[in-house]
Formats: C-alpha cells, structure tokens, sequence
C-alpha cells in the first residue's frame, strides 16, 4: 500500500510497523529483499518509497499501540488498516471511530481477500464482531500475489477517499477468491 500511495504522490505517509523482514515475509511483501532480513520493516518500506518518490515525506512509528494511536491517526488526513491481527484493527477502528474517520481496511489470507472503507455508522466491530481464530499470514498461510492485489485496491480506496473522486467502498465490501478469479462486492449494514 505505502509504495503505490507513494508512486501515486501521496505527499506525506507514517508508516508503524514494529516487526522486522523475516525470509517467511518475502513471498507475499515483495518490497522486502533478502538483504532487508532482520531490518526494522517500517524503515525498509519507508526507504523503498522514498525510492519510488523522493518527494514524498515519510515517517516512521515503532510500533501503533493504545498509548499512541490515537496522536498517530489523528494527525493524518487517512488510516489505512494492513494489520494481520484483530487485536490492531480493532485498535484502528475504534480510535477512528473516537476521531470520527473514514479508514481502510483490508486483509488477506489463503486464496482470498477484502477490502471495505469503515467510519461513522459501520464499524469493522459491526461487520466482525468476533474475529473467531485470529491467524496472522505466517500462522494461516498465504499465496504471495493475494496480498499485492489486496494491497493496490486498499491503495486505489485511499486514492478515492483522498481525491474525492469515484465510488469509494463506503458500506461495500469487496471480495476476491484468487482461485476462482472472482471479485464480489457485497452491500453491508450496520446491526
């Protein structure tokens, strides 16, 4: 997401990542290289967009927690959600909905992915209100392009959202079953 919205001259990004590239990483987050292993993921990215556009401004977070989120999401024109744990999208959603933002959100897993817009009026919480079995991609597995295309439609929703321009996936939820080559967008409404 943060090298397309980059690519794109989205001027300014923060990127908070508290993980470090592991060889496990590289099949399905192709800005990573073997070199990257064992370096801080959100100083690697930043770097690989500052290369893509060196006139964008990137800054980066340790890691998002409760203790910062809210001044982290806070001070930025958009949220985009590529958490792979509920426990930080529930973190992002509920400090968006305090702050009364729009936020993107997507996730992949498997052979399928989804993408939405949340904010005011419905939730993740509303559409997600309990996660069941909470796998992260090393956990559940994941066929590496899934997350790349996740990844640039995630991009194109913040794109949308920034330009105000298009059909954002504001109360829609798209859906991709990588398998089979098909996408659906499924009408969401709040309980």
């Amino acid at each position: 997401v943060a090298l397309a919205l980059a690519g794109a001259g989205v001027g300014r990004l923060v990127i908070a990542d508290s993980d470090t590239v592991d060889l496990s990483n590289l099949h399905r987050q192709t800005q990573f290289t073997q070199s990257d292993v064992g370096r801080p993921k959100a100083a690697v990215t930043a770097a690989r967009a500052q290369a893509i556009n060196p006139f964008v401004a990137v800054a980066t977070a340790p890691r998002l927690d409760a203790g910062n989120a809210r001044e982290l999401l806070g001070g930025a024109d958009l949220t985009v959600d590529a958490t792979d744990n509920f426990g930080s999208r529930y973190l992002i959603a509920d400090t968006c909905a305090a702050l009364g933002r729009e936020w993107v959100w997507g996730a992949a897993s498997g052979t399928s992915g989804m993408v939405s817009v949340f904010g005011p009026g419905l939730g993740l919480r509303d559409v997600f209100p309990d996660p069941g079995d909470d796998l992260s991609c090393d956990e559940a597995g994941v066929i590496g392009p899934v997350p790349a295309v996740v990844g640039n439609m995630m991009a194109l929703e913040a794109l949308k959202l920034l330009g105000g321009v298009g059909e954002p996936l504001r109360g829609r939820l798209w859906t991709l079953d990588a398998l089979t080559g098909r996408t659906r967008t499924l009408a969401l409404r709040a309980p």
